[in-house]
């Protein structure tokens, strides 16, 4: 996973299962993918727009000490449909 070139379809996928498998922390790619949707230099394609704007929230909660707002069946439901939408 690169640190300073634009990321593709397959290094944004890589963030949900990483998040799903315990190797990377919501918080972690949150904070990867709050800089790439704030670079406005950057041009996107619709599923990778998509995708880099659900990582970045992933991590918040329904409050303070709460779950996630977000759960891992929702996340798995979100790499589900980013692999849909890549194959269409």
């Amino acid at each position: 996973m690169s640190g300073d070139r634009q990321p593709g379809l397959d290094e944004i996928e890589q963030r949900f299962v990483a998040i799903l498998e315990g190797r990377m922390s919501r918080d972690e790619a949150d904070r990867w993918a709050g800089r790439w949707v704030a670079d406005d230099d950057l041009v996107w394609n619709e599923v990778e727009w998509w995708a880099l704007r659900l990582l970045h929230g992933i991590d918040l909660a329904h409050g303070p000490g709460e779950g996630f707002l977000h759960d891992d069946e929702q996340v798995r439901q979100w790499l589900e449909e980013l692999r849909h939408r890549r194959a269409v």
